[in-house]
C-alpha cells in the first residue's frame, strides 16, 4: 500500500466520523439533559395592610389601606382577609383605628373597630380629649340638622328673674365636635328628630368642666357651625376670647366665668376663687 492511498483511507474515517457526530447532535443522540424541576407553588392569600401610617382614631378609608398577597402558611386569624368579590371601600367601611398602625402592616381585628361596636367611641377619641354628653331638645339641636361630626358652639341659658321674666347666654365654647346624638355615631343611622334626647360631645377635661358647670347653672343649647369654618377646637378661654371677652383669668382658662347669685352676674375665674 502506497503512502497516497493511506492518506486518502484516514482522511475518509476522518470525514466519515465527523458526518456521525452532526447526525448524532442533529438527531438528538447522546446523554439527554436532566430536566428542571418546577419551583414548589407557594399558597398565598390577600390580606388588607396599611398603605401609610394610621394614626389612632383616625377613620380608615380605601386610600390608606391595600390588598397584598400574603404567604397562607404565615396567615394570623386575627388579618383581614379579603372576600370574594370584596371591595376596599367594603372592607373599611364604618372602621376606625384604635391602635397605631405602621405603613405595611398587616390590619388585624385587635387594632380596629367598626362602628357598631362597643368600643367604637373610645377609638373615635382623639388623644385626650373625653366623651361627654349633654341633654337636648329638638329646638336645642338646630332643629335636628345637627349630625355626628359636626362642629356646634356650646351656648348657656340662665333666667334670672321671673317677674318680668329676664335672663342671661352666652356661648361657653366654640368648634365643639359632635360625637354621636344619642347612640347614633354616623348621620345615616340617626334617629327620627322628635326621638332625640342626648348628643355626646368630644371635649378636653377642662371643657368636661365648663360644661358640667353650666348644666348645673342652666339650658344647653347647640349652634351649628359651617363646614366650612376650620377653626381649631377652641378651648374655654378661647371661646371666651372670640366673644370678646379677654379679660379672663390667665392663670386658670377651664373653668366657667360667671355665677348669678340672687339674679346678678358675678364673674369668677375657673379655680373657684372669688
Amino acid at each position: 500500500m502506497n503512502t497516497r492511498r493511506l492518506v486518502v483511507l484516514v482522511l475518509a474515517a476522518l470525514a466519515a466520523g465527523i458526518v456521525a457526530l452532526v447526525a448524532r447532535g442533529l438527531f438528538g443522540g447522546g446523554t439527554q439533559p436532566a430536566a428542571a424541576k418546577p419551583a414548589p407553588q407557594i399558597a398565598v392569600s390577600e390580606v388588607l395592610v396599611a398603605s401609610g401610617h394610621i394614626q389612632p382614631g383616625q377613620p380608615i378609608t380605601a386610600d390608606e389601606v391595600r390588598w397584598q398577597q400574603w404567604p397562607a402558611a404565615n396567615v394570623d386569624p386575627s388579618f383581614v382577609l379579603k372576600s370574594a368579590g370584596q371591595s376596599l371601600d367594603a372592607a373599611v367601611a364604618g372602621t376606625v383605628a384604635r391602635a397605631p398602625i405602621v405603613a405595611g402592616e398587616p390590619i388585624t381585628y385587635a387594632k380596629i373597630v367598626k362602628s357598631q361596636s362597643a368600643g367604637f367611641m373610645a377609638a373615635t377619641l382623639g388623644p385626650g380629649m373625653r366623651a361627654v354628653a349633654i341633654g337636648v331638645s329638638v329646638a336645642s339641636v338646630a332643629g335636628g340638622f345637627i349630625l355626628p361630626n359636626d362642629r356646634v358652639d356650646i351656648i348657656v341659658t340662665v333666667v334670672t328673674g321671673d317677674s318680668p321674666r329676664r335672663g342671661t347666654a352666652r356661648t361657653v365654647l366654640s368648634n365643639v365636635r359632635v360625637l354621636a346624638i344619642d347612640q347614633a355615631a354616623e348621620g345615616k343611622a340617626q334617629k327620627a328628630v322628635s326621638d332625640v334626647k342626648t348628643v355626646t360631645l368630644e371635649l378636653t377635661p377642662q371643657q368636661v368642666q365648663v360644661v358640667a358647670l353650666a348644666q348645673a347653672m342652666g339650658t344647653l343649647s347647640l349652634s351649628l357651625r359651617s363646614l366650612g369654618d376650620n377653626e381649631a377646637v377652641a378651648s374655654a378661654g378661647g371661646a371666651r376670647r372670640e366673644a370678646g371677652r379677654d379679660d379672663a383669668a390667665p392663670e386658670n382658662e377651664s373653668g366657667f366665668v360667671a355665677i348669678i347669685r340672687y339674679g346678678m352676674s358675678h364673674r369668677q375665674a375657673g379655680g373657684g376663687g372669688q
